[in-house]
């Protein structure tokens, strides 16, 4: 099993890299994301890998980086979810925003990669939500007040503000996440507005 390739950036394709290692070359797929972060071609690179064993052929994945290929690994134990369908979301997302869409239920954030529908995100935001890893990066304080918000137990002020954000044109994670700042810095027994301002000022930074 190859576990990482480093040698010398050949060739590249839409969704795949040629790596020359002592005059071998390994094709690789790889994300969007993956491509776009490699080096120009002849410039030397490294790259983490996943090989895909099949009677028919033998299918080397590259990642730029040992936590990619881990939640690539953890996509495919999703059903539903294939080799396409995680890279395209590996290839729209970070890590770590993937981590914190799993971890808010974010499904809207999940389903934005190519060929990930509604119930695909919603499978992949409620499998992997005690398994995903890296998730100590996430606010645990978003975290409860986007669970608030959805079993409809938040305070009023805190609700209300969110939906202010939220007909401000924000996305109801980033109106989460500012307000739970808010009320970190005023206290819970802020009121509306004040979370509103305080809100606002967050998002500016």
């Amino acid at each position: 099993m190859i576990g990482k390739l480093s040698g010398i950036v050949d060739s590249f394709g839409t969704d795949w890299v040629v790596l020359d290692v002592h005059g071998v070359g390994y094709h690789v797929h790889c994300s969007a994301r993956t491509l776009e972060a490699l080096p120009g071609r002849g410039e030397a690179a490294t790259i983490f890998i996943e090989t895909q064993i099949r009677e028919d052929q033998i299918r080397l994945i590259g990642f730029m980086a040992e936590v990619d290929r881990e939640w690539f690994r953890l996509l495919l134990t999703v059903q539903g979810v294939g080799s396409k369908v995680a890279l395209a979301i590996l290839g729209t997302l970070k890590a770590s925003d993937l981590a914190s869409a799993i971890a808010l239920g974010d499904k809207a954030m999940i389903a934005r990669a190519p060929g990930v529908g509604p119930k695909v995100a919603a499978r992949i935001a409620a499998e992997l939500k005690d398994k995903a890893p890296a998730l100590s990066g996430i606010d645990m304080a978003v975290v409860r007040l986007q669970s608030q918000l959805g079993d409809k137990v938040a305070p009023k002020p805190a609700s209300d503000a969110v939906s202010a954000l939220v007909n401000l044109g924000y996305g109801e994670t980033q109106a989460s996440t500012a307000i739970a700042a808010a009320m970190r810095e005023a206290g819970e027994g802020a009121e509306t507005a004040r979370l509103i301002r305080l809100g606002l000022k967050e998002l500016a930074r």
